[in-house]
């Protein structure tokens, strides 16, 4: 459907292919690797159907997305899906991550926060130890953040 420009490459824009449907409440459905937004196909419509917003798209170096030499890297993952949401000026999201996309998810929220997040799912989510403890330091959700999802 569409296309937003991320950053550039070698002076070639890296673009991340997008596709959204319906009116209501915004869930975006986020792909675990090696996949593409077409892995949802039979989720989209039923959400639709439902009265949701579905926003799918593909991973840089993904589907119809660019497939640049660098950037596979959560933090880079995170910041395609945070300009997305800033594109599409989507507020009160539900992010869904499968497999991989479950660790974007993860580290959106570690890195921008819950302002535009109202829920996220982990779908047979592989992300990064998530809890940020002494024992972990590394960790992206805090007592506080968890507690903003309760």
């Amino acid at each position: 459907m569409a296309k937003i420009t991320v950053g550039t490459e070698n002076q070639a824009p890296i673009e991340i292919y997008y596709e959204d449907h319906g009116i209501g409440k915004p869930v975006v459905l986020i792909h675990g690797w090696p996949l593409s937004g077409r892995s949802w196909e039979y989720q989209v419509p039923a959400l639709v159907e439902a009265g949701y917003r579905v926003i799918t798209y593909d991973r840089r170096g993904f589907g119809k997305s660019s497939q640049p030499w660098e950037g596979y890297e959560y933090d880079t993952f995170t910041s395609d899906l945070h300009q997305l949401l800033e594109h599409l000026e989507l507020q009160n999201v539900t992010l869904v991550g499968f497999s991989m996309g479950g660790g974007e998810v993860a580290r959106y929220i570690g890195k921008y926060g819950t302002n535009r997040v109202e829920k996220a799912v982990f779908a047979g989510a592989v992300p990064p130890f998530l809890y940020k403890s002494a024992d972990h330091p590394e960790g992206v959700l805090d007592d506080v953040a968890i507690q903003g999802f309760e």
